[in-house]
């Protein structure tokens, strides 16, 4: 039988799945029929959102990962290749945020800047280093990396966040125009301030009201406004895009 227009078929890999963003990307890439392996640092949350998915009657299983960790990565896609097969997917979510807290650049301490470009650049490097092996064997693959908005409109008093959320860009362009030949697309979005469960005590209630009333469409993001992206780049129907990053904030900023 044909694969169905949108359908995904094969092992999907979620970094930073535990909660949040990732959570709400694990659930529907198993609702298209992937089979996901939900990877955060946080063990008991990885395979919290793995039941959760079974529950529902899909396939998944958890995992640990320190994305910055090589040797643990390598681990991850190993297991996730045993498990499922050679991933078709890898969304590149795990990333340091909510826990940063606001602070003018020459106050950022120098292991607070080294943790979150080891997390957010290096983690996607070290994951993407690890599945394309497996993508390439197989002729096929979607990598996904999950920016930020920030970057388009400079966020201050998060340098080295909005900084390590840039370099995913041409991390993104680089890895598109090298593993394209292999028959691996490489894409990135870039969500805006997207309410979830995970607390922020960065962002009042009343911030968040005055963002929505600076959007065209005059309401706040949701992590459903994301998954229709994510699905889209890792579905057949995104087979002639690479290389390119998806806006989706709702208007917030124009790119």
């Amino acid at each position: 039988m044909p694969q169905a227009r949108g359908q995904i078929l094969g092992g999907a890999i979620v970094t930073g799945a535990g909660q949040g963003l990732g959570r709400a990307y694990a659930l529907a890439l198993a609702e298209q029929g992937a089979s996901v392996v939900a990877a955060d640092l946080n063990s008991e949350s990885a395979e919290r959102v793995a039941e959760e998915i079974r529950a529902l009657g899909g396939h998944a299983t958890g995992t640990q990962v320190d994305v910055a960790d090589r040797a643990s990565v390598d681990g991850m896609v190993s297991a996730a290749r045993e498990a499922y097969g050679a991933p078709v997917v890898l969304v590149n979510n795990a990333a340091i945020f909510s826990t940063l807290r606001m602070r003018p650049f020459a106050e950022i301490p120098d292991d607070e800047w080294d943790r979150v470009m080891a997390v957010n650049v290096r983690g996607a490097f070290n994951c993407s280093r690890a599945a394309v092996p497996f993508m390439a064997q197989a002729g096929y693959g979607k990598i996904i990396n999950i920016s930020s908005a920030t970057i388009w409109n400079g966020r201050p008093f998060y340098l080295h966040y909005v900084t390590s959320k840039a370099a995913l860009i041409g991390f993104t362009r680089a890895l598109a125009s090298e593993v394209g030949p292999l028959g691996i697309r490489v894409n990135a979005i870039t969500p805006g301030s997207t309410q979830t469960e995970i607390e922020r005590v960065t962002v009042t209630a009343e911030q968040r009201r005055a963002m929505a009333e600076q959007t065209p469409l005059r309401r706040g993001e949701v992590a459903d406004d994301l998954v229709g992206t994510v699905l889209f780049l890792a579905s057949r129907e995104s087979d002639f895009i690479t290389g390119q990053t998806i806006n989706v904030d709702g208007g917030f900023t124009f790119h």
